[in-house]
């Protein structure tokens, strides 16, 4: 099947020549299609440059036209201008256009109009309606593809009557970013006002209400102390950029989620540090996908579903240091000595008396669950992920038990005698919008250690990052 695109401004006679021929062909020839892009001429230029520039191609006037080769695998073909796309159809189908120029200027001018006419119904539209502003960063991440359904959902969001979708990935190419946005369109979600593209930081995180972090920079014990530098540089650099882009563009009272299974305590801090004018208790970075798992692995022991078992905490390091706690974890179902209806539950530490077990080998195996994982795909688990975003979510919104405990790293002032100024997992519960560190738990000599080793790791990440920073500083001063 040959499918070309043809793009050009909307009061070019060529562009309009060019459009009349093509859809001529698409009427005559069942295995001929053109996807047609019209530009406002205010628009055009950097338009052009922008797609010839990420495609490689050398372009000057309008219309371009190329033919897509994503069925073979590769990226679009130039084919070249009017005169090209004019000889290439003669050649291959025998049928040109002799169009006369008076035509080509009518058809030009009521392209124009119309499309004028269509970008001013759309604004209006727009001004009547006010949507919930969702971005997603590194939005060509799998998680999203899982997301994107569940997160358009009157569920989610009860009280929203639209949103407005904004998928941003920097690394990722205009073209896969499209197809996500078809793809997210042909859903026919009830709530879903908009889908808009980005590729840069032009218009990031403007009036958000929401904001997803899905970026990942991975790293492993076999990198040295120059890689892991390096990675911290790039991750300081980008979210200290989007730190301040949120301080200025974003709503007052956006929420920021930070997922991920790389370096998320310092990509939140590092928001943290640079988005001065928005409320800490808005940013947070879930630490639930090790939840999911530490009650994967108790499930699988004690013969029950992972369903079955609630309130798992995880301290530390979400990325490196961490420890799982079962000190206020239930289990339901539980086919023991004493048992009850579905709504008794046992607490955790009565069945598993196994202390050498629970202190050693539970660890490890969720350390090496999670490792596995990472290996297997180079990501996150997407599906994990995405649960754990949707969980949380559902807690800030009111959707969920008050009492329900959840593992979040946020900014920690001064608690359990933690320093200032880090993120570190810690337990809280939601009530009214809001989160609460938990403080109905037991914190004795053996976790207050633990919880210092963390601490020291995630000051020594983030004085990396800062350190990165002030070489770069005295750089640019010289």
């Amino acid at each position: 099947m040959a499918k070309f695109v043809l793009a050009g401004k909307t009061d070019c006679p060529h562009y309009a020549k060019a459009e009349l021929l093509a859809d001529s062909l698409q009427r005559s020839l069942p295995n001929f299609r053109v996807q047609k892009i019209s530009i406002l001429p205010l628009e055009w230029q950097e338009w052009l440059e922008a797609t010839c520039k990420r495609n490689g191609w050398k372009h000057e006037e309008s219309p371009l036209v190329w033919r897509e080769l994503v069925d073979q695998g590769g990226k679009g073909m130039l084919l070249g201008g009017f005169s090209d796309f004019l000889e290439h159809c003669q050649d291959y189908y025998g049928i040109t256009s002799d169009m006369p120029t008076d035509l080509m200027l009518n058809v030009a001018a009521e392209n124009l109009e119309t499309k004028m006419n269509l970008v001013a119904e759309e604004q209006h539209r727009i001004s009547l309606i006010k949507p919930l502003h969702i971005w997603i960063s590194s939005a060509l991440n799998p998680t999203c593809h899982f997301l994107i359904p569940n997160l358009l959902s009157a569920e989610v969001f009860p009280h929203v009557s639209a949103i407005s979708l904004h998928l941003l990935d920097l690394e990722g190419n205009e073209e896969g970013l499209r197809w996500l946005r078809m793809e997210t369109e042909d859903l026919a979600l009830r709530l879903l006002h908009q889908v808009t593209i980005h590729t840069d930081l032009g218009q990031a995180f403007q009036e958000a209400d929401v904001i997803l972090m899905l970026d990942e920079w991975w790293s492993d014990d076999s990198d040295d102390e120059e890689k892991r530098k390096k990675k911290v540089k790039g991750i300081s650099d980008r979210y200290r950029e989007y730190g301040q882009l949120i301080d200025t563009r974003a709503n007052k009272e956006v929420r920021v989620i930070v997922s991920g299974d790389s370096f998320v305590n310092l990509r939140c801090s590092l928001l943290l540090d640079n988005a001065r004018s928005i409320g800490t208790h808005q940013f947070v970075t879930m630490a639930t996908q090790l939840e999911y798992e530490a009650k994967a692995i108790i499930a699988k022991k004690l013969k029950v579903r992972t369903s079955d078992i609630t309130n798992v905490i995880v301290w530390g390091n979400i990325s490196g240091s961490f420890y799982i706690d079962l000190q206020r974890a239930k289990v339901f179902n539980y086919d023991g000595a004493i048992k009850g209806p579905a709504f008794f539950s046992q607490p955790a530490q009565k069945i598993l008396h196994e202390r050498k077990w629970l202190e050693k080998d539970f660890q490890d195996l969720v350390r090496c669950q999670r490792a596995s994982v990472a290996s297997m795909s180079c990501r996150a688990a997407a599906m994990s992920a995405t649960n754990g975003i949707l969980a949380v979510l559902n807690a800030w919104n009111g959707i969920c038990s008050p009492d329900e405990v959840f593992s979040v790293g946020v900014l920690c002032p001064g608690y359990y005698n933690l320093p200032e100024g880090i993120v570190i997992s810690l337990p809280v519960t939601f009530r009214d919008g809001k989160w609460s560190v938990l403080f109905d738990v037991t914190v004795g000599d053996e976790l207050k250690e633990r919880l210092q080793l963390c601490a020291s790791e995630l000051r020594q990440e983030k004085e990396l990052g800062s350190e990165n920073c002030m070489i770069v500083i005295n750089e640019d001063d010289s």
